[in-house]
């Protein structure tokens, strides 16, 4: 899907950023809402964004200001993966 955003260039000259840029930086807010929300998960994050690794994918959310979706189930599994260590 392509999506196009007018806005005025006075604006525009003030963000002081290239259409590429400005078009990864509303990609990048448009994705952190969503992990956020929980409409998508750390795996479709780093697809969408192309991220190398998940170590990626959470240094973008921390850049975002977004916390990490962990739940109880989540952690259960880690601590269980631990206890087999």
């Amino acid at each position: 899907m392509q999506v196009t955003v007018e806005i005025p260039d006075r604006i525009a000259q003030r963000l002081d950023q290239t259409e590429d840029k400005l078009s990864r930086r509303l990609l990048e807010i448009i994705i952190a809402d969503a992990y956020s929300c929980g409409d998508i998960n750390t795996a479709e994050l780093r697809q969408l964004l192309q991220l190398p690794n998940r170590l990626a994918a959470h240094a973008f959310l921390k850049r975002m200001g977004v916390y990490l979706n962990y739940d109880e189930t989540e952690l259960e599994r880690d601590l269980q993966t631990l206890k087999e260590l």
